[in-house]
Parts: structure tokens; sequence; C-alpha cells
């Protein structure tokens, strides 16, 4: 059985929620969080409970933004995003029958407002993103929300590898997608790793 068939029937097998169940996949940048989310959705819709996958990644705050914070060479670090508006969002998503989010163009590097409409018809939520299980505020404001939370511990040089593949898929040649990678993801995949919340449950230890 794979880890997505794992999850799913397991998840598939939670009380219903009214109106959707909210399941977080959480871990730091290239832990195979949005391949496992798209496939878990997909798995839960096959027994029978529709389930629609959920990026964070839609609440990156636009760059002109980040880059007047002077944080544009930390994008992805957790003050990166409009964490207060994806609480808000969560909140609304497990409270409301319709909710349209933003997602976010990795290619364009930008995020694309009002392109994810969750509907009535979604009994399950399987949201992903890397400060789902973050330790600070107002991350940690999100536990209580989930009913089901797994956290995707990737040995730090799987991560490394994995960072620097994907910015050469973007474009960069080998020095800077090393550079990118080490001085930006990196330091973010640590910071996620350090402050997991307590209780949240690995991968490793659902199989």
């Amino acid at each position: 059985m794979t880890d997505a068939d794992r999850l799913a029937s397991r998840i598939a097998a939670l009380s219903a929620v009214r109106p959707r169940l909210l399941v977080a996949i959480a871990g730091p940048p290239a832990s195979g969080k949005t391949t496992l989310a798209a496939e878990v959705a997909a798995r839960i819709s096959a027994l029978g409970r529709p389930a629609r996958h959920v990026p964070m990644d839609g609440f990156h705050l636009d760059n002109p933004v980040i880059e007047a914070r002077g944080l544009l060479a930390r994008k992805g670090a957790p003050e990166t995003f409009d964490a207060a508006g994806f609480v808000h969002a969560m909140r609304r998503l497990g409270t409301e029958e319709e909710v349209v989010l933003p997602s976010f163009d990795r290619a364009r590097d930008i995020a694309i407002a009002g392109s994810i409409a969750v509907g009535p018809e979604t009994e399950v939520a399987v949201v992903e993103g890397n400060y789902l299980t973050f330790d600070e505020a107002p991350w940690n404001t999100l536990a209580p929300l989930w009913q089901f939370a797994v956290f995707l511990d990737v040995p730090e040089p799987v991560l490394a590898e994995r960072l620097i593949a994907r910015w050469r898929d973007h474009g960069l040649d080998d020095a800077q997608a090393r550079r990118r990678a080490e001085e930006n993801d990196l330091p973010n995949a640590r910071r996620i790793l350090a402050r997991r919340l307590p209780g949240v449950s690995t991968l490793d230890e659902l199989r």
C-alpha cells in the first residue's frame, strides 16, 4: 500500500464534519507535500468522499510587498506570507459552504486570486503547505482546525538535492540553483523542522 493509499483510507474513515473535514499535510519545501496531497485527495474521492487539494502557497505576498519589507531574498519564510489571511481563510473553509481561494503560479512567481473554488460538494479539503503545523503565531492557531494532520520529515540532504533540481528546472544554472537553495530554502526548511508543533505525527510514524 502506498503512503497516499494509507492516508486516504485513514482520512476517509473519519467521521463527517460539516461543511467539510480539514486535513493538513505539512513539511519543508521539496518534501513532497504537493504531490502527496493531490494523490490523497484523488484517492479519498475514489473512496466516495469528494475531496479537494488546497495549497497554502496562494497566500504568498506579492514580490513588491516583500521587497518593500526587505525580505525578497527570504521569500518562502513565514514572514513572506499573508499568515493572518490564511488562518482566516481556513476558518471559513471549515465553516462555510463555499470558499474561493488563491493559488500560486510558480513559473511566474505570483499568486492568482480567486482561482480555487471549494464548494458544498467537497467533503474533505486536503490542505498542504510549509507552515500548517508551525509553532509560531499566528500559524499555531491553525492546529484546532485540522481534523487530521501529518508532517513530512525528509532528511536535509534529500531536500537539498530536490531544491537544487527544482531551481534548475526553473532556468537557473547549477551555481545559481545551489545558492538559491542554500541561502533561502534550506534555512526555511530548518526552521520548519525545528518548530513543528508537538504531537503531530510524521509520515513514518503512520506507516
